[in-house]
C-alpha cells in the first residue's frame, strides 16, 4: 500500500478551504488503497474520529514551532512514498527525496504581505502579481515561486489558479486542475419557511455570507451596499481577524446585521436554506466550497466575477456575477436576486456534475499515483 504523508497549516477542525477538502478527502484516498499520515499546525486534541494518524504542532513562539514541526516531518518523510503538501514554508527537510505535490488554494505571498501592511487592503490578487520594487515583497514572491516551481506536481481547484501558478514558473505539463468537490451529506430537511420562523428572520429579505472574516472577503463593501437597501438583512456566519472591524462598521445598519460568529455545519447549511440568497463578494477566491453548499442546498448565489467564482457560477441562471469593487453593481445585483430568486434557485443543480466528488477522488488519486516510482 502505498504511503502519503500530508503536511498541512490546518486541519480539521479549524476552520478553512484546505481543511474542509482534507477531511472529506483523505478517507476516500484511504479506500482506494493509500496509507495516511497528517503532519498541521494546531492545538493538541484528540483525534478519535479520523481513521488515520493526525500529529498537531502547536502554535509557540516561530523557532519552537519550527523546529518542532521540522523533527516530526523528518519522521514522517521518512516513511512517505509521496508528500502532499497544502502550504508553502513549511520545514520538510530531509535528504531522503519523496516525490512531492503541492495544491495551489491562493497566493500566500499576497495574504502576507496584506496582513503585514506592506501593500495597501485594496490591492487585489491579479495586480499583485505585477507588482516589483519592495524588496520585502519581492522576497515574498521569489520565495513563494521557488517552493511551488519545485514541486513534482501541483494540482489547482481551477483554471483561474493554474494560469497563476504557471505565471509562478509551474511548467504546464506538472499542473493538473482538479476542481473541488463536496461529499455526500445531509441536506436540511425542514422547510424554508419553517426554518425562517425558527431563526427569527421573518419575512424580511435576508442575505447570508460565510466566511472568515478577513479584509478581502469583502463584507465592508456588502454592509456598505446595504446601506442602500433599507429592507434587506445580512447574516454574517463566521470569525476572524476582521470582526471588531466589521461590528463597528454594521452599527449604523442597527438590527439588520447579525454576527453569529463560527458555527457548525449543519447550522450553516440550515441558514443557507433559509437565506434568500448568499452572498460572496470577495477580492478573490481559488474554488470556493461555500459557493458550492449553496448551490447543492438550492439556495442562489451572489459573488464577484472573480477567481474561481466564475467557474461556477452560471452567471443569470444559478446565480449572478458583479465586478469587484463596485458598490452601485452590488447593490444591483442583490434587488435583482431577490427579484429573481425563485427562478435561480431552480437552476441551482445545472453545473455541479463538474464538482463531483467522485470525479475529484479517482482525478487526485491518479495524480498521486503518477508520482510513484
Amino acid at each position: 500500500m502505498p504511503k502519503l504523508l500530508v503536511a498541512s497549516g490546518i486541519f480539521y477542525p479549524e476552520p478553512g478551504g484546505p481543511a474542509t477538502y482534507l477531511r472529506a478527502l483523505l478517507p476516500a484516498l484511504q479506500k482506494r488503497g493509500w496509507q495516511v499520515r497528517v503532519l498541521t499546525y494546531g492545538a493538541s486534541q484528540a483525534d478519535g474520529d479520523c481513521p488515520y494518524p493526525v500529529k498537531r504542532i502547536e502554535r509557540k513562539s516561530y523557532p519552537l514551532r519550527l523546529a518542532t514541526y521540522a523533527l516530526a516531518a523528518h519522521r514522517g518523510l521518512a516513511w512517505a512514498d509521496v508528500v502532499y503538501s497544502h502550504t508553502i514554508d513549511l520545514p520538510l527537510w530531509t535528504r531522503r527525496r519523496a516525490p512531492r505535490i503541492m495544491k495551489v488554494v491562493g497566493d500566500q505571498a499576497w495574504e502576507r504581505c496584506l496582513r503585514k501592511g506592506w501593500i495597501p487592503p485594496e490591492l487585489g490578487i491579479d495586480d499583485f502579481q505585477q507588482l516589483a520594487g519592495d524588496w520585502r515583497i519581492d522576497w515574498q514572491k521569489r520565495s513563494r515561486s521557488r517552493q511551488v516551481a519545485a514541486q513534482d506536481a501541483v494540482i489547482a481547484p481551477s483554471m483561474y489558479l493554474r494560469d497563476m501558478a504557471l505565471g509562478w514558473g509551474v511548467g504546464p505539463a506538472n499542473i493538473h486542475v482538479i476542481y473541488n468537490a463536496l461529499p455526500a451529506m445531509e441536506l436540511p430537511s425542514e422547510p424554508r419557511h419553517s426554518l425562517r420562523a425558527r431563526l427569527g428572520w421573518g419575512d424580511a429579505p435576508t442575505l447570508l455570507t460565510v466566511a472568515r472574516l478577513q479584509r478581502w472577503k469583502g463584507i465592508d463593501h456588502l454592509l456598505e451596499a446595504l446601506a442602500g437597501l433599507p429592507d434587506v438583512r445580512l447574516v454574517v456566519a463566521g470569525d476572524g481577524p476582521d470582526r471588531a472591524r466589521l461590528e463597528g462598521l454594521a452599527l449604523p445598519l442597527g438590527e439588520r446585521v447579525q454576527f453569529t460568529g463560527r458555527l457548525p455545519a449543519a447550522d450553516v447549511l440550515r441558514r443557507m436554506k433559509a437565506a434568500d440568497g448568499v452572498a460572496l463578494y470577495s477580492a478573490y477566491e481559488g474554488l470556493s466550497h461555500t459557493l458550492l453548499e449553496s448551490l447543492r442546498v438550492g439556495t442562489p448565489v451572489l459573488a464577484s466575477a472573480v477567481g474561481g467564482n466564475v467557474e461556477v457560477v452560471k452567471a443569470g441562471i444559478n446565480g449572478l456575477l458583479v465586478p469587484h469593487v463596485d458598490i452601485a453593481a452590488l447593490r444591483a445585483g442583490i434587488v435583482e436576486l431577490l427579484a429573481r430568486r425563485a427562478e435561480l434557485a431552480a437552476n441551482t443543480p445545472l453545473g455541479l456534475e463538474k464538482f463531483a466528488f467522485d470525479r475529484m477522488v479517482a482525478a487526485t488519486d491518479a495524480t498521486l499515483r503518477s508520482l510513484l516510482a
